[in-house]
């Protein structure tokens, strides 16, 4: 199965959330899905993009934020040690592209046991966020209503 599969946690959501929209849009127009990475929420507005990137070092992964686009990308360095007998891990340059949604930003990133984990916020501003608008009854409309014309059967 070679297709990202979202849809049980939308059913979860409310649909007003673009992020993963953004992230499955990603995947899907990319032919290559190297390297496989896991997209978590962590809370309404964090959320963790976990990338595979096996015997990567941190000084051969870089991951950069341009406005709304987080590129990651890696190329490991030519190991001298010794001669490959069977190289099975991929060492292949990659490059990754994700369309965030607004006012996401990138908060860190680390790697341990071959996972890139980067962490990312929304900070939506105040005047941006849903606000709730109390309703009042008017003075006039305390009036009674009168009625013109009345038929009875």
């Amino acid at each position: 199965m070679r297709t990202l599969n979202l849809n049980p946690i939308f059913r979860a959501n409310s649909g007003l959330d673009r992020v993963f929209d953004l992230i499955e849009a990603a995947a899907q127009r990319q032919g290559d899905d190297f390297p496989p990475f896991d997209s978590l929420r962590l809370s309404d507005n964090r959320f963790r993009l976990s990338i595979a990137v096996p015997g990567f070092r941190d000084d051969e992964v870089a991951v950069t934020q341009h406005k709304r686009e987080l590129i990651v990308s890696g190329e490991r360095k030519v190991d001298t040690e010794g001669e490959y007998l069977h190289q099975g891990i991929p060492a292949r340059v990659f490059s990754r592209r994700f369309q965030l949604a607004e006012h996401t930003e990138v908060t860190g990133a680390t790697l341990a046991h071959g996972l890139l984990s980067i962490e990312l916020v929304r900070n939506v501003p105040d005047a941006e966020k849903p606000r709730t608008i109390p309703v009042s009854v008017s003075p006039d409309s305390a009036e009674p209503v009168r009625q013109v014309e009345r038929n009875v059967a």
